[in-house]
């Protein structure tokens, strides 16, 4: 077995439900891993689009979730997670809507890839306060053991 990251909401490749995006209650997915690498003392994960704004021809990657510290013994984070749902010691950083927690899927024009990326840690990370992505990855530098991708895609119904 090896490091893998999955969601009972959607398969890999899969479309992502509409209760998990602007369309629904922007809830967030319950995502499960399985076999960390040995040696893992926390986990850090990071939802991302990199088709933003359109498909054909994205300009940035909008970050939708940041999370870090996440404790080595989780194994899951439940569906429609908020920080008081967390594992205790789990930090969040900040959305690309400038705020802290998830926010779902709203593309504005075609069938967008959201990448739910979990990183193995062989540290816990100091208090960040909230990091953007980019501030994550750079205090990730140096200690991520594995990546589990699991990658969904939307497009709105309009």
């Amino acid at each position: 077995m090896s490091f893998a990251l999955r969601s009972p909401s959607f398969e890999h490749q899969g479309a992502i439900p509409a209760k998990h995006t602007c369309e629904g209650s922007d809830a967030a997915p319950a995502l499960a891993w399985s076999d960390p690498p040995a040696g893992t003392k926390s986990f850090a994960l990071i939802v991302d689009d990199p088709d933003a704004p359109d498909p054909r021809a994205p300009k940035m990657t909008w970050v939708h979730w940041v999370l870090y510290n996440v404790p080595a013994s989780a194994r899951a984070l439940p569906e429609a997670a908020t920080a008081a749902d967390l594992p205790p010691g789990a930090r969040e950083g900040l959305n690309d809507w400038k705020r802290p927690g998830y926010r779902g899927p709203c593309p504005p024009i075609g069938r967008h890839r959201y990448f739910h990326k979990l990183y193995a840690l062989d540290d816990e990370l100091p208090d960040l306060r909230e990091p953007t992505k980019a501030q994550l990855e750079a205090a990730m530098q140096g200690h991520v053991l594995a990546e589990a991708q699991l990658v969904g895609t939307y497009e709105k119904r309009h």
